[in-house]
């Protein structure tokens, strides 16, 4: 199946590098005229193993959504050309019953009852955390395409399972008992073992897209999960300087990670009730 991205103008190129990966699944399509929200949003479900094309326009999106079969549509209510209600409306009459979570700044009820009875699935206002974004689409996923879910519940690297419905997380058997930043953030590098994720990422993700906080706040959080993770096993979170942090098992001749030069050699956890205090930003 060829995935898209996308090109100069709103237009969908094909991407080589995904170009032979197999057919089956549709993807999601990711609808909004601000760029840096929609690359947000893309980027962070590509990093869950979604596959996603983006628009910047109605007009973009009615043409993707006719040409191929998504699994689901993240759609912006507030396009330059249209409004997403009217995008759903001919796709319904088109008999496009594809799922849609509509993006929107309109918070009122009136709003909200708008777009679920021409059809839409989900509604979230802005602004609005990406990690809660992934777990809705998740759930619409689960409920109206079982299979094109990107993973099942359970999530497993070296011994570590994070399970997204029950929030726990174990390592040998062991419970690892883990604050909600450090959960999100265990769940968005669990997905990607090897890859080398930013702190802009990180911070993107785990936290929301428009926190303007500092990144130090993921170097505090990546030293509380190190921590924790370590009591029952190697050290598997690589930092790699300058850039960021990588989820993978030691190698051979590898040194002891020494972290990075901010981590705090041990860290009080803010989100730990016998231990009060935040070193910034929403949890």
């Amino acid at each position: 199946m060829v995935v898209y991205r996308e090109g100069k103008g709103g237009d969908a190129m094909a991407d080589p590098a995904t170009a032979d990966r197999p057919a089956g699944r549709g993807g999601l399509l990711v609808v909004d005229d601000e760029p840096f929200l929609r690359d947000a949003v893309a980027t962070s479900l590509r990093f869950l193993g979604f596959e996603v094309t983006t628009a910047d326009t109605g007009a973009g999106a009615l043409r993707l959504a006719r040409d191929r079969p998504f699994d689901l549509v993240v759609l912006d209510v507030m396009l330059p050309d249209t409004d997403g209600f009217d995008v759903v409306r001919r796709l319904r009459e088109d008999g496009c019953q594809v799922p849609v979570i509509f993006l929107t700044a309109r918070d009122t009820q009136a709003d909200k009852v708008a777009g679920l009875t021409i059809g839409g699935d989900d509604y979230m206002t802005k602004p609005f955390g990406l990690e809660e974004l992934a777990a809705r689409v998740r759930t619409v996923l689960r409920r109206t395409r079982p299979a094109a879910a990107a993973a099942g519940p359970v999530l497993r690297f070296a011994g570590i399972e994070l399970d997204q419905d029950s929030y726990e997380v174990r390592r040998g058997g062991h419970l690892v008992d883990l604050s909600p930043t450090e959960f999100r953030l265990l769940r968005y590098l669990m997905p990607n073992p090897g890859r080398v994720l930013t702190r802009a990422q990180m911070l993107a993700h785990v936290w929301d897209y428009d926190f303007g906080g500092s990144s130090t706040v993921v170097t505090t959080y990546v030293a509380y999960l190190r921590r924790k993770l370590a009591r029952y096993g190697p050290d598997v979170i690589h930092t790699q300087r300058a850039v960021g942090y990588s989820l993978r098992l030691p190698r051979p001749g590898d040194p002891a990670d020494p972290g990075d030069p901010a981590d705090p050699e041990d860290p009080a956890d803010p989100e730990d009730p016998a231990r009060p205090g935040d070193p910034g930003g929403p949890r």
